[in-house]
């Protein structure tokens, strides 16, 4: 006896793929409204955790006047470049924040746009230095440099970074894209579903891995001038180098970062007490990997490598290799493969005039 074969007219057919394409875009629309909810009810949360550290302070009695204390009144800011290990940076400030009593707080912009408006500039600014109430405080986010002299501010906070080998992070950011990484890997991200390899883009000639997308270090560093911004400008590399030297208090690279926060607890333990340990032992320190990544070839390498911007990039990110190493080769010796922080090797002496 033959199978029975049950052919569905060509109607019936056009009717259920159109039917399943409803039913897709209505399940991708639900999921954008969800996505959408979960980010207010973040803000909403975060707004009511600001308020009761304020109630919190108020109820304790109302501030003096007075200065605060130097130390209490210090601010951080890490303006954090993506796909760097900043995450697994920041993991280490939010689980030291409650031991060493300092606050956190990650500054959100739109669709993570590291150029504010002038107006969210002037409002930035007035925050972070008359908040009292969130001082001592680290605050971290994808904001390019923001210079607090131009504001009149005579009080700067202290600026800190990590810069990532330039290739190596756009491979990371392109992979990212696509497939996510473990710290929250149910989240759709923005390229979900191109399986395209970085060399494949590569040869091909795609827009999400050509050399333009190298320039971006560099403009975090530069800051919020129009010059910043314009891809392969030497301006804006200079600008970058003189505010990396004069502007940031350190700024590491993620292949060294134990290194990075080694200097950091020694030279500011008020909020890096712990940190170097937390990082060796803490399960959160290595928290996020980005998933599916492959290594470009040989061959992908260098032909990026011809671009005039990765040579910029590139000559950046030497440059702030250069200076990271030379501070570290100052304040720390080596014995039996391990690093050491070197003690106070300064003195005071000839101190006149004389006590009786």
């Amino acid at each position: 006896m033959g199978l029975l074969r049950i052919m569905m007219p060509p109607k019936l057919q056009l009717l259920a793929v159109v039917a399943f394409a409803v039913a897709m875009l209505f399940l991708e629309n639900q999921i954008q409204k969800l996505e959408e909810s979960r980010s207010k009810l973040e803000r909403a949360i975060a707004r009511h955790e600001v308020r009761e550290i304020e109630q919190r302070h108020t109820m304790d009695g109302p501030r003096q006047d007075a200065a605060l204390d130097e130390e209490e009144d210090m601010v951080i800011i890490y303006n954090r470049v993506p796909k760097t290990a900043s995450t697994s940076f920041t993991n280490i400030a939010y689980d030291l924040c409650a031991k060493n009593k300092y606050h956190v707080l990650h500054i959100n912009t739109t669709k993570n746009n590291p150029v504010m408006s002038l107006q969210d500039q002037v409002r930035f600014v007035k925050n972070i230095t008359s908040w009292k109430e969130m001082k001592p405080g680290f605050y971290h986010g994808h904001i390019s440099y923001l210079d607090f002299a131009k504001f009149g501010m005579k009080k700067k906070p202290i600026y800190i970074n990590v810069i990532r080998d330039p290739i190596e992070r756009l491979v990371s950011y392109y992979y990212f894209l696509r497939f996510g990484d473990d710290y929250r890997p149910g989240l759709r991200r923005r390229k979900q579903g191109d399986k395209k390899t970085f060399d494949e883009c590569v040869a091909e000639g795609g827009s999400d891995c050509a050399p333009e997308k190298l320039w971006l270090q560099i403009p975090f560093f530069c800051g919020h001038s129009s010059e910043c911004w314009n891809v392969g400008s030497r301006w804006a590399m200079d600008q970058a180098k003189y505010n990396l030297v004069n502007e940031y208090f350190l700024v590491g690279v993620t292949e060294e970062l134990e290194d990075f926060i080694m200097l950091l607890e020694a030279a500011l333990p008020r909020f890096f007490r712990g940190a170097t340990e937390l990082y060796r032992t803490g399960k959160k320190s290595h928290l996020r990997k980005t998933t599916e990544k492959k290594l470009p070839t040989k061959q992908t390498i260098a032909k990026l490598q011809q671009s005039d911007i990765w040579k910029m990039e590139n000559e950046f990110y030497e440059f702030a290799l250069e200076q990271f190493q030379f501070i570290r080769a100052h304040a720390v010796r080596e014995k039996d493969g391990d690093l050491y922080i070197l003690a106070q090797n300064f003195f005071y002496e000839k101190i006149y005039p004389k006590s009786n």
